[in-house]
């Protein structure tokens, strides 16, 4: 059982079902063994995201793109700009990935490379360049930070968001932001709100922390720039111990559940959960979640 699920009423509930249902997950491009475990535990068509981490290429990614289409998921790549030699490696991956393993969508983020290795400098320049839809792609991923982002401030992080979606439409391409985790569920109803008032057509995919251990949970929060939270955690006595507990993601769940019954106009359509390396422990969460029965059962 889902403890952020004890004593719910029957609605918030079913609407936290239904966003994990409505979820998407991801896996290390090398992690080919959970391939089997999720498809065991997850819906079919559930989206699968395959990260671009700096010691892959993108070729390297070409084998879990695959697998996960032949196990009946919807694979989408990470396309991190900065870390993309030249437009012939990206225009070899995609034809290769739209042809070979059913690609439609990629989620286009910056990369984290003190200079680019290629022609692009940040996300921005990817989805403007036109050779996603040029080469099959049919929706593209673009990143929301609930907590601002430690690099780039916050008014060019709304205007670059501002930017893609409009490339994206210029292009015929859909577009859909998925956001990353935060530890505090007010900052996160309170983004969802903020997106929903400035870009109420697009659909948003909540980020939630999945579960893991306390030392690497802090050390991917460290790294992706979610440490406001963090702190903000530690300033109210909450020791490391306790921190998986505090930060399950039912309890974010929850929060957003809550907060999608509340408003008429809500363009929160799903959750991303982050598996930090353990794709298979976060789909069993996920799958307890979607099984859940309501209080009524």
């Amino acid at each position: 059982m889902i403890a952020a699920f004890a004593a719910l009423p029957e609605n918030v509930t079913a609407c936290a079902t239904d966003l994990v249902a409505c979820s998407s997950i991801e896996l290390s491009a090398h992690r080919w063994d959970e391939i089997d475990a999720l498809a065991n535990l997850l819906p079919s068509g559930t989206r699968v995201y395959v990260n671009h981490l700096p010691r892959h290429t993108l070729v390297d990614t070409l084998g879990a793109l695959e697998q996960l289409h032949a196990a009946g998921f919807e694979p989408v790549p990470h396309l991190a700009a900065r870390r993309i030699a030249s437009r012939d490696e990206l225009r070899g991956f995609l034809e290769r990935a739209v042809h070979g393993a059913g690609v439609r969508k990629v989620l286009a983020i910056g990369g984290d490379e003190p200079r680019p290795r290629g022609p692009w400098p940040d996300s921005v320049a990817l989805v403007r360049d036109g050779v996603l839809e040029r080469c099959g792609v049919r929706e593209v991923g673009i990143a929301g930070y609930p907590e601002g982002h430690a690099a780039i401030p916050r008014a060019v992080l709304e205007q670059a968001m501002r930017t893609k979606l409009d490339a994206a439409a210029a292009q015929g391409l859909g577009a859909y932001i998925v956001t990353q985790f935060c530890f505090a569920p007010t900052r996160i109803v309170e983004y969802c709100a903020e997106l929903a008032a400035h870009v109420p057509e697009v659909p948003v995919y909540v980020g939630l922390a999945g579960p893991t251990a306390p030392a690497t949970l802090l050390r991917f929060a460290q790294h992706c720039g979610v440490s406001a939270s963090l702190r903000a955690l530690r300033a109210q006595g909450m020791g490391i111990a306790r921190l998986v507990t505090h930060t399950d993601p039912g309890e974010q769940l929850v929060a957003v559940a809550r907060y999608c019954l509340a408003r008429s106009a809500c363009n929160v359509v799903g959750t991303h959960v982050f598996s930090f390396g353990g794709a298979a422990k976060t789909a069993e969460w996920m799958n307890r979640a979607i099984a859940e029965p309501s209080p009524a059962a």
